[in-house]
């Protein structure tokens, strides 16, 4: 008899300060002290000093939807930069900015007020005035929002995903997880689809 394989679909607000993987070598925090659900994978990563949404799964064929700039799913951010971002950098963001000699793809860049997110220690916070842009990207290459937000001159203090596809963390709490919906896990593989 084939053994049936039972997919699970996790959201997580990921802290600050935490592995986007379940292992390190350097002993540094990892997915492990907040999820307990065995062999699920995080789809894409989130950077260590980074937070916010993160999907993860065993299922190959979703990690694929969400990671692969193919399919066209959107991430959306919370930047806080250095800064008082102009309306040209702004625009120069949304038509894409050149890094490692390549050009971001379009995205979405627009001035949002204080999200009031919970508070933590920021380095170079008080270097001066800053403010807060939702960034919506539709790729996903490292560090992608930092070096875009330095490349016009506003450098990014605090990177804050609040979410994947329509898929938001706005109600879980940091360091928490539930499991997604079934009409989640169907949004997502329509925004794939609809978008290729």
């Amino acid at each position: 008899m084939e053994k049936t394989t039972k997919y699970q679909y996790i959201l997580f607000n990921k802290p600050f300060g935490v592995l986007s993987s379940f292992t390190d070598s350097d002993g540094r925090p990892t997915l492990k002290s907040y999820i307990s659900v065995p062999d699920v994978y995080a789809a894409g990563r989130l950077d260590f000093d980074s937070e916010g949404a993160l999907i993860l799964t065993n299922d190959g064929g979703l990690i694929s939807q969400i990671t692969r700039p193919v399919y066209h799913i959107p991430k959306t951010y919370w930047v806080m930069v250095l800064g008082m971002i102009t309306d040209e950098a702004l625009v120069e963001l949304c038509q894409g900015v050149l890094f490692e000699g390549v050009k971001t793809r379009r995205c979405e860049a627009r001035r949002i007020p204080d999200p009031h997110l919970p508070e933590r220690d920021i380095p170079g916070m008080k270097k001066g005035a800053v403010c807060w842009i939702e960034i919506i990207l539709r790729e996903g290459r490292k560090r992608q929002v930092r070096r875009m937000t330095a490349a016009v001159g506003f450098p990014t203090l605090r990177l804050y995903r609040i979410a994947i596809g329509n898929i938001t963390v706005e109600d879980l709490e940091t360091g928490k997880w539930r499991f997604l919906k079934p009409s989640e896990i169907e949004s997502l593989r329509k925004s794939s689809r609809g978008r290729r």
